[in-house]
């Protein structure tokens, strides 16, 4: 192609510190004076090339990043994000107010907006919603489907004595208030996850959203997750065809900016050589992940590059369903195979930092002197021998990976499989490959205990460390297979607490708490890179991934 003029783009840095809750001015990624602007004339159409199908059209039963870059253009939450930070923002509620004991939240919602069904929002809507999420039972409130709300409420209408909702009043049309049960510092800041997003009551029901089936190991999703998607946001869905492309389009009675984008196609293309060729032939406008090996060329070539700032964790996960993996001296000599530098010099992006806790260090909380487990093999094969492994009679492992996929915080999981496996090798650990495509590995991990080590990370939804370690350990989970009462206890009370001060020094000592534990091997905090058509002005790069189509700037 010819010569065009070079142009890279860096997302602002965020930051990353949770404001006050009573928030009223703050604008939000969706509207307000942030608004889209650019040349009027310009191609409406923008494709984007996804790693992998969305798991779910439904965002409250998803977990995963490529449902929620599709759900945050059609839904909207009460809460959003500051542009290029964490920080909660208005969004549907354009302000609210929080009792003394911290249980009861008033909000203030935003007026003369409609699902894209036509029904209002409003406050009956709103309370619909969390009474939806509070009543589910069966599989829909395991942590297969129901994940965030599982994590982060703890308990449902079933099991009222674990849960933190308490319930929500309509105070007329255009304000609500929803009571807690127990004391949740994050509550607001949570609200801004695609899980929570307001749902059109009337498609809820019409298309039996909660009528789900088959197994927590391999869930069967309903006819509104599968084609009815219905929410408020600047788009509407249009069509899935699987495997190929979903379909979205603006939405005429949008209450924000509705940009320059009419029309947007999200195409599947898993192998990230792949959409590099796609966008220098011109059949894609951009995608998001791009590998390593190809950012500089990329940049070099003319195209458009927007870095995140790096708000994720890569890591190993030790399942302690697996009886050798319960043996502490087994997981600290695994702990001391991996070597984190030569992983990340080798497979990882640039800007990639070494991890040495489960969370970033911008998040509240992070121990600078927290223990490690520095690469040393021979300490590894040492504490392997005391525990009763030897080269006659050596450590086997299953090592489970997913394939065919790319996310923020692991663009190319057989290479980091590739690399750790050796290192396991080299101090005597014979790991059993088994890999899995993208949803199918989530259900297996998350859904099961029939899996061993395994590769999995997290891309921050807000700036809480509750969103990292009270997501991971703050309760029994099929992914970790360990009970751990006094660091489930410790979890539960840090969150409640108000006082920063005091829950930094809380969450500092549970981070070093979790590092004698050793649930597994925190590998490191990738810095993801997407690349576009040189017609991108602009994108608003989010360190939480909060990216509405509506906010891209186009010049042609």
């Amino acid at each position: 192609m010819l010569p065009i003029s070079r142009k890279r783009v860096f997302a602002a840095a965020a930051t990353l510190a949770i404001g006050a809750l009573a928030l009223s001015a703050c604008a939000s990624q969706r509207g307000g004076d942030d608004n889209a602007e650019g040349p009027a004339d310009v191609d409406g159409t923008f494709v984007f090339a996804a790693s992998s199908d969305p798991a779910s059209l439904d965002p409250a039963f998803a977990q995963d990043g490529e449902t929620f870059r599709v759900s945050r253009q059609i839904f909207e939450g009460l809460v959003g994000t500051k542009p290029g930070t964490a920080d909660p923002a208005p969004l549907l509620a354009e302000s609210w107010e929080t009792s003394d004991d911290a249980l009861s939240y008033t909000f203030a919602l935003k007026k003369d907006v409609t699902f894209q069904d036509g029904t209002p929002f409003n406050a009956e809507a709103v309370c619909y919603n969390f009474d939806r999420w509070y009543n589910w039972e069966g599989l829909a409130a395991s942590e297969a489907l129901g994940y965030y709300y599982n994590k982060l409420f703890k308990g449902y209408a079933s099991s009222p004595d674990a849960a933190v909702y308490d319930s929500c009043a309509p105070d007329g049309d255009s304000s609500v208030t929803v009571k807690l049960k127990k004391p949740f510092a994050g509550f607001v800041a949570a609200l801004s996850l695609p899980a929570f997003g307001m749902q059109s009551p009337k498609a809820l029901a019409e298309f039996k959203a909660d009528e789900v089936g088959g197994t927590a190991e391999a869930p069967t999703l309903s006819e509104y997750a599968t084609g009815h998607p219905v929410g408020t946001g600047p788009y509407k869905f249009d069509e899935w065809s699987r495997g190929e492309q979903v379909t979205l389009s603006s939405y005429a009675d949008y209450w924000g900016d509705k940009g320059q984008i009419d029309k947007i196609i999200f195409r599947t293309i898993d192998d990230p050589t792949a959409r590099r060729q796609a966008l220098e032939s011109g059949s894609i406008d951009g995608y998001d992940l791009v590998g390593p090996a190809d950012t500089g060329a990329l940049d070099d070539a003319g195209f458009t590059m927007v870095s995140r700032p790096p708000f994720t964790i890569l890591y190993l996960a030790f399942n302690q369903a697996v009886k050798e993996l319960q043996d502490p001296k087994v997981r600290e000599a695994l702990s001391y195979a991996v070597d984190k530098d030569a992983l990340i010099s080798q497979v990882l992006p640039e800007g990639t930092e070494k991890a040495t806790q489960f969370m970033p260090p911008s998040v509240n909380g992070w121990n600078a002197d927290v223990t490690t487990y520095d690469y040393d093999p021979e300490k590894a094969k040492a504490l392997l021998a005391e525990a009763g492994y030897t080269e006659a009679n050596p450590l086997k492992l299953t090592f489970n990976y997913p394939v065919n996929v790319s996310r923020p915080y692991m663009p190319d999981p057989e290479q980091i499989f590739t690399v750790l496996s050796s290192q396991l090798k080299a101090v005597g650990v014979e790991a059993t490959p088994k890999s899995n495509e993208w949803g199918e590995y989530l259900d297996l991990i998350t859904g099961g205990t029939d899996h061993g080590i395994h590769l999995l990370g997290w891309t921050g939804d807000y700036n809480d460390t509750d969103n990292f370690l009270g997501v991971f350990f703050g309760q029994k989970s099929a992914e970790w297979g360990f009970d751990n009462p006094q660091l489930f206890k410790d979890l539960t009370d840090a969150r409640g607490i108000a006082d920063l001060d005091e829950q930094t020094k809380l969450y500092s000592e549970i981070n070093e708490e979790v590092a004698k534990f050793i649930p597994g091997v925190p590998l490191a905090h990738p810095a993801p890179t997407l690349a576009f058509d040189p017609r991108v002005e602009s994108y608003p790069a989010s360190p939480v991934n909060d990216e509405v189509f509506n906010q891209i700037v186009l010049t042609k």
